[in-house]
């Protein structure tokens, strides 16, 4: 062979190499017995947004802002040759010049050469910063669900429980029971999408169809918090269900009117001030002993740090609710 067929056969051999190099889609350098770089792939170039003279014959850990200066990696990487080790996996978290904050991990093992005697080491990065983020969204999303899955199961115990059994057919206990399972879900969701709630939108979720042609209601716009959406629906509910069976919604002509205003009480708190008030229905009395229905509008205005009361009128139920918000 003529020194000038071997010539070619080592440049060819060595353009061959340089392009599959140049192809993979992963950062890529290699560096000397000394960890100065004797070549990069394009991809390592485009990903650091450097120019390619800037970094051959460096030092790699005195590369950009000295973002690869770090004592365990220069350990491991000094270890590759001397012991024929390999570096799988090592993570960098950096504020890269130009690219900004990215997570890579950095493979390094020594250059395979046909003689085995090869001192060069190549070194490959992987850009986790997306999956990393991606993986994180995930966990957050699943443990989510399950908080969300416990508490609306805390939710659908409690209503089994607290719906009361006395002097009711199965068939009434399913349906009562069903009616605020619904309306939970129907709370839930409004949460879900939004997070807040305008109250407006709240009470015609929580009165549903057979109501929502016979509400009339006006007031300012008023931002309810996830914590208030599940009880004040409750509330909502539970006179709706009362005004069905015995009140305005119990006859044809019977109408719901609420109105609601915002007030700053002696404590600098913003209160909401709510008044629902049922008109052209039956005459309606006042029981005899405090219902379900009235202990949970009660109690819940208690929870929430405010108070309720129901007024039995001649022309019909009368509920005031002070909650803050």
């Amino acid at each position: 062979m003529m020194l000038e067929d071997l010539y070619r056969l080592l440049k060819s051999s060595h353009v061959q190499a340089q392009g599959v190099v140049d192809t993979m889609t992963q950062p890529v350098v290699v560096l000397d017995q000394g960890f100065c770089v004797v070549t990069a792939n394009n991809a390592f170039i485009r990903t650091f947004k450097i120019e390619r003279d800037d970094i051959f014959g460096r030092s790699f850990f005195d590369l950009g802002n000295g973002q690869w200066d770090i004592e365990e990696l220069r350990q491991l990487i000094a270890s590759v040759i001397p012991k024929a080790s390999a570096v799988i996996g090592f993570e960098v978290t950096h504020d890269f010049p130009v690219i900004g904050r990215r997570t890579f991990l950095i493979d390094a093992r020594r250059l395979v050469h046909p003689d085995d005697n090869s001192t060069n080491i190549l070194v490959l990065f992987d850009d986790v910063t997306e999956r990393q983020r991606h993986e994180a969204e995930q966990n957050f999303i699943i443990s989510e669900t399950r908080h969300r899955m416990k508490n609306l199961f805390a939710v659908v115990r409690a209503i089994a429980m607290q719906t009361s059994i006395e002097g009711r057919t199965a068939i009434e206990y399913r349906d009562a029971f069903l009616g605020r399972l619904e309306v939970a879900l129907r709370a839930q969701e409004l949460v879900s999408n939004k997070g807040t709630t305008d109250l407006a939108t709240l009470l015609k979720s929580s009165v549903g169809e057979i109501g929502t042609d016979r509400l009339h209601f006006e007031g300012p716009a008023v931002q309810l918090s996830s914590s208030k959406v599940l009880p004040i629906s409750m509330i909502v509910h539970e006179l709706t269900t009362n005004a069905t069976k015995y009140g305005a919604l119990s006859v044809p002509e019977g109408e719901i009117h609420v109105k609601w205003s915002l007030e700053t009480g002696s404590n600098d708190r913003t209160y909401l001030n709510c008044e629902w008030r049922e008109e052209n229905g039956p005459v309606v009395r006042a029981p005899t002993r405090n219902g379900y229905g009235t202990e949970l509008i009660e109690g819940t205005a208690a929870h929430l740090g405010g108070e309720a009361e129901l007024i039995y009128g001649i022309g019909g139920l009368v509920v005031t609710i002070k909650l803050p918000v």
